[in-house]
């Protein structure tokens, strides 16, 4: 999932990089194929080199040595606000057919909160959601909105004045999702031992598929080195 996750930033990018998986995600692409992406970090952190060593926050100290500028929250989301981020690197307790996410209230947990994730969502030109996939997570409609994906369909995100591109990818431990013209998500790539029957089995709506579903790629040696190297919590 980390693999695949990485391979959806582009070499020079400026990317809005949230907590956990995408932490490891943007070091893996940053060694391998994305050597002059940089990242920001809604601490204020804004580096163009992977961490030193590894990170389970932005807050870490290997993430702030040798980063370019260490400013604020203001500063970052300024650059948001902007339209100076290509990719916001997002994740979720829950998320429905639009791509929207739930990180705030379930009937049976008090989740973390939005963070930076709403702003990122709302602004970045496009974003990439990487998340554990069960069918408690993959709901009809999310519990609550807490970053907006395409809301109830095509142009629900120019409706509420949204000048981000919203969701391009969701990739989860089952498989790679992209976005129909309906801006419903649509099973586009199946991660090796996956089936269809499986994935529709852990999704809460009648899933619908790309013309051509393809098989991810499996990690290579060095994308698991690299994962095993800055995951160290599994």
């Amino acid at each position: 999932m980390i693999a695949a996750a990485a391979r959806e930033i582009r070499d020079g990018e400026v990317v809005f990089v949230g907590m956990r998986l995408p932490l490891v995600a943007f070091a893996v692409a940053k060694e391998l194929h994305a050597p002059t992406t940089i990242g920001i970090f809604e601490n204020g952190v804004i580096r163009d080199r992977r961490p030193l060593s590894p990170i389970v926050t932005m807050g870490d100290p290997p993430n702030i040595a040798a980063a370019i500028a260490c400013s604020g929250l203001i500063d970052v989301m300024a650059l948001l606000q902007r339209g100076r981020i290509d990719l916001g690197f997002i994740g979720g307790a829950e998320i429905d057919r639009y791509g929207n996410l739930n990180t705030n209230w379930t009937p049976e947990l008090r989740l973390p909160g939005s963070g930076g994730a709403a702003d990122i969502a709302s602004f970045a030109r496009r974003t990439v959601i990487i998340m554990t996939h069960e069918p408690r997570r993959f709901r009809d409609r999310v519990q609550y909105l807490t970053s907006a994906g395409h809301g109830t369909g095509k142009g629900w995100r120019q409706s509420v004045g949204l000048s981000g591109g919203g969701p391009s990818k969701v990739v989860t431990s089952l498989g790679i999702f992209s976005f129909d013209n309906s801006g419903e998500m649509i099973l586009a790539s199946l991660h090796p031992g996956t089936t269809k029957e499986g994935v529709q089995a852990a999704t809460g709506w009648p899933l619908r598929s790309a013309p051509t579903v393809t098989e991810t790629q499996p990690p290579t040696v060095d994308e698991l080195t690299l994962i095993r190297q800055f995951d160290t919590l599994g």
